[in-house]
């Protein structure tokens, strides 16, 4: 399987990555020179990271080339990606790279061919099918680069690979990122309860007037006259002379009495009305799904130490 751009064979990669991106990275050599910008990142079938497509902009006006990612450095906390050992003279050499272009075990071999160091890259101009010479017998350690001394010795019994056999492991000092200063970040959710005081209405007390008919019923007196003749029982016996006397003008005079009703309104305190505020307490209870990034370890069989820190 060619290798094919991070988009195509995950395009959820950032979820994976904790929401950080390589692509748009500057790339610098070791001397804080800027040589380009990341544009994208190549994996083979398995996932993993194998190359850097780097722009390199004004460096080279224009040209696309492949980084491999044991040539490269993250430094997450100020957005470089340091080439290491890269220089203008291997970026010519380059071949070019476009989204046009297939990437297989030719074009990567032109790729690699630039990147190996002089002595290795002698030894493998007398290896057909662009092959190149490296003892597979021997642990991943021993793969590393040899010098001059080690190589000019080499005999044509010397096991190599070829487009059917080759390994990214067979060059682990092209595609094993040696950064031990790469910082990969987990990231956890967690749930955090504070409280917010909000406006939830307005009461509004306040007084208005009602009215009744109110009856009253008062009892009152009045008084009258009340002239009453009777017949005395010395009706028709003469009086003594003298003893009745005639005049004119005698009054008898009553004073007359009524009640009347005195009825009128007063006003007086029915109740008191108080208000406050009373604080009612409450637990509100809430469920949600909280993530974790978790680590995965592909060592591909290479022993790991991994070390954790307790908090």
């Amino acid at each position: 399987m060619p290798l094919v751009k991070i988009a195509d064979y995950d395009p959820a990669y950032r979820d994976s990555l904790g929401d950080s991106d390589l692509k748009g990275m500057g790339v610098y050599t070791q001397a804080d020179e800027k040589i380009g910008t990341i544009n994208d990142i190549l994996v083979d079938e398995d996932g993993q990271f194998r190359y850097l497509v780097v722009d390199l902009g004004f460096w080279i006006f224009g040209k696309q080339v492949l980084l491999p990612v044991g040539r490269s450095q993250i430094d997450q906390g100020s957005d470089r990606v340091y080439a290491i050992g890269m220089t203008r003279e291997q970026a010519e050499s380059l071949p070019e790279f476009s989204d046009r272009l297939a990437v297989d075990y030719d074009y990567e071999e032109k790729v690699r061919g630039v990147y190996r160091t002089p002595a290795v890259g002698a030894s493998t101009s007398a290896v057909t099918d662009t092959a190149r010479p490296v003892d597979v017998s021997m642990p991943l350690e021993a793969s590393a680069p040899l010098d001059v001394a080690s190589t000019a010795g080499m005999t044509a019994a010397t096991p190599v690979y070829s487009r059917d056999t080759y390994n990214y492991q067979h060059e682990p000092e092209l595609f094993d990122v040696k950064d031990n200063n790469q910082t990969l970040k987990l990231y956890q959710e967690r749930l955090i309860a504070n409280k917010k005081r909000v406006k939830t209405g307005d009461v509004t007390i306040g007084k208005h007037i009602e009215t009744e008919t109110a009856q009253v019923s008062v009892p009152i007196e009045k008084e009258r006259v009340v002239i009453e003749r009777v017949t005395p029982t010395n009706a028709g016996v003469a009086v003594s002379p003298g003893e009745a006397t005639f005049g004119g003008g005698e009054v008898a005079r009553v004073e007359i009495y009524e009640e009347t009703a005195d009825i009128h309104k007063e006003a007086f305190v029915r109740e008191e009305v108080k208000v406050r505020k009373e604080v009612e307490s409450e637990t509100v209870e809430a469920k949600e799904t909280l993530r974790r990034e978790e680590l995965d370890v592909n060592t591909s069989g290479i022993p790991v130490d991994e070390r954790r820190d307790r908090i």
